[in-house]
């Protein structure tokens, strides 16, 4: 997999001038050591704190407006041109550093993104990723362990750092943009995967992306039910309901695993809290208060009520064990454990229902 940027610790060389960073500390050190040093010397020697202070930082910086008292003796004069040849030296080698350091970012940042450039512009049959958040991160992290060649598309500045921290080729601009899907290189592409969570983001990406290569293989994440016949009418090959796979996945692996097993803290639901982390999800298990709302109604009349916030997977029954991948027209009754999953602080809010 290819990166965006060598480990420049490896090619630092060696000594005080190998690191603008370092250069920048030492000077701003001697400069401050300087300054003090000098302030405590005049005021050791009669002048006002503030005078002193004042003197050092007119003579440090070479503006020379005149002295504040007369120096006129022996002991004044040392310390003024020692403060002058140190001050001056010390603030010339901090204005080296200082420059140096601008320089050299700017010109990393320039050469990064050439470098960049020329290795998505020798990429071929690879993968475009738009989207860098919790599920894209999952994704890239998968991509790179399967040695799949794959670049980034992500806007906010923060999370592109983090990719390209990672090692990963990322491309901080907008994937709504066809100019940037060409360069990302979406007519040699062979799979676009759109996982933002935005709904509407996602739909025009896979127009763009579709209008730009009817061959590519687009896979799109969809938050909400509704959106994913909007996201194959606009071209997405396959679209990916998060809460759905959570649901499916968890439901599949509680199937087949002994369900006196099935305890929080235990090795196995570590294992389906991670998925679920990895999806943006959540396990949650309730007991149906005898008073509450949902007892009597099916679990079909649940999921409907909570509008697709939440899926029923398993149904723990006193007294007749666990319900796994319980039947839609299974009906709710009180004492019943319900094992839901759903997005987060949404889940938790909407197993509330199942509250007096």
């Amino acid at each position: 997999m290819p990166r965006v940027a060598p480990n420049l610790n490896a090619a630092e060389p060696a000594g005080l001038l190998g690191s603008p960073v370092r250069n920048l500390v030492v000077g701003v050190s001697f400069v401050l050591v300087v300054v003090a040093l000098a302030t405590l010397g005049y005021w050791l020697a009669g002048w006002p704190l503030g005078d002193a202070f004042y003197m050092v930082v007119v003579t440090v910086y070479t503006v020379g407006y005149g002295e504040v008292h007369p120096v006129d003796t022996p002991l004044l004069r040392a310390l003024t041109i020692a403060t002058i040849v140190l001050g001056c030296t010390g603030m010339i080698f901090l204005t080296g550093a200082l420059v140096q350091f601008i320089t050299l970012n700017q010109l990393n940042q320039i050469f990064g993104l050439r470098r960049m450039n020329i290795q998505i512009d020798k990429l071929d049959r690879h993968v475009i990723v738009c989207g860098f958040g919790r599920l894209g991160t999952a994704l890239a992290q998968e991509l790179h362990a399967g040695g799949t060649s794959f670049v980034l598309l992500e806007r906010d500045e923060a999370s592109a750092a983090r990719a390209r921290h990672l090692g990963f080729l990322c491309m901080q601009d907008d994937a709504t943009d066809a100019a940037v899907l060409r360069d990302a290189g979406v007519m040699r592409a062979r799979t676009l995967a759109t996982v933002l969570p935005n709904d509407a983001a996602n739909v025009f990406i896979t127009l763009r992306a579709r209008g730009l290569n009817p061959n590519l293989e687009i896979i799109a994440r969809g938050e909400q039910p509704g959106t994913e016949a909007m996201l194959l009418q606009a071209g997405a090959n396959k679209v990916v309901l998060p809460t759905h796979i959570g649901a499916e996945r968890i439901a599949e692996l509680i199937m087949y695993q002994d369900t006196a097993r099935f305890i929080r803290g235990s090795a196995q639901m570590r294992d389906f809290e991670q998925v679920l982390h990895t999806l943006g999800l959540e396990l949650e298990l309730i007991e149906a208060a005898p008073d509450s709302k949902m007892v009597g109604r099916t679990i079909e009349a649940v999921e409907q009520l909570a509008n697709g916030g939440l899926f029923i997977v398993r149904v723990n029954r006193p007294g007749d064990g666990a319900i796994t991948n319980p039947d839609s027209k299974t009906v709710i009754q009180a004492g019943d454990g319900v094992v839901i999953v759903g997005r987060g602080a949404k889940a938790r809010a909407l197993g509330g229902l199942f509250d007096t």
